[in-house]
C-alpha cells in the first residue's frame, strides 16, 4: 500500500512538472500585440468657504498615463463644466492664435484650441508634445475652478482624453462632484 500511494505522488508530480513545461513553452510563443491604453484622472484640493461674500476653489490638475505596450500620439482633452453652472475655470493655457513664439515663452505648456469664449468645454493638447510612451503621464496642471455659496449649486466636472489612436476618447476616472447649499437657503429653511 505504501508503494503505491508513492507510485501515485511521483505520478501526479510528473504530471505536474508536464503541465508546467507546456505552460512555459505557450507563454514564451505567445506574442503581445501592441496594445493601447490610457488612463485619465484628476487630483485637486478644495477650499470652500460657506461665507456668502466669499468664493470657493477648487485646485485641480488632470493627468493622462499611458498604461499600454505603445506609444499615442497626438493627446488633447476636454475639461467640461455643467451647463448654466455658477463655476469659473481658469488655468495655464495659450490660444491657439498666438503666436509660435508666445507658445514656448513662461509656464505654459498647453494651448487651448476651441472657440475662447466658451465657459463650458475647454479643448487643450500640449505644446511641442506629440506622443506619449508606455509607462509615462502628462499633466495640466494647477487648473482653478471658483464658485461663490451665495446660491445653491451642484455639479460634475467632467474629463475626456483623446488621441490618434482613440478617437472616442477616454472618461476621466474620478469627475469633480461639487455641491452645496447657500446659507440664505438653509436659514429659509429654518424661518420657514
Amino acid at each position: 500500500m505504501i508503494i503505491r500511494v508513492e507510485d501515485k505522488i511521483q505520478a501526479l508530480k510528473e504530471q505536474t512538472n508536464t503541465y508546467v513545461q507546456e505552460i512555459k513553452k505557450l507563454v514564451e510563443e505567445l506574442v503581445i500585440p501592441n496594445k493601447v491604453n490610457l488612463i485619465s484622472y484628476f487630483t485637486s484640493s478644495f477650499n470652500i468657504s460657506y461665507d456668502s461674500e466669499q468664493e470657493s476653489l477648487c485646485l485641480g490638475s488632470y493627468h493622462i498615463r499611458n498604461i499600454g505596450t505603445t506609444p499615442v500620439t497626438n493627446p488633447y482633452l476636454c475639461i467640461q463644466l455643467p451647463k448654466d453652472s455658477p463655476f469659473y475655470f481658469s488655468g495655464r493655457y495659450v490660444h491657439e492664435n498666438f503666436t509660435p513664439n508666445l507658445k514656448t515663452q513662461g509656464q505654459s505648456n498647453w494651448e487651448r484650441f476651441n472657440d475662447k469664449s466658451s465657459k463650458e468645454e475647454y479643448w487643450l493638447r500640449p505644446v511641442g508634445k506629440s506622443t506619449i510612451e508606455p509607462n509615462e503621464t502628462i499633466s495640466f496642471t494647477n487648473f482653478q475652478i471658483i464658485w461663490s455659496h451665495n446660491l445653491s449649486y451642484s455639479g460634475t466636472i467632467m474629463g475626456f482624453t483623446y488621441c490618434d489612436q482613440l478617437t472616442e476618447g477616454v472618461v476621466v476616472l474620478n469627475p469633480i462632484n461639487l455641491n452645496g447649499i447657500s446659507q440664505a437657503q438653509t436659514q429659509e429653511e429654518d424661518n420657514g
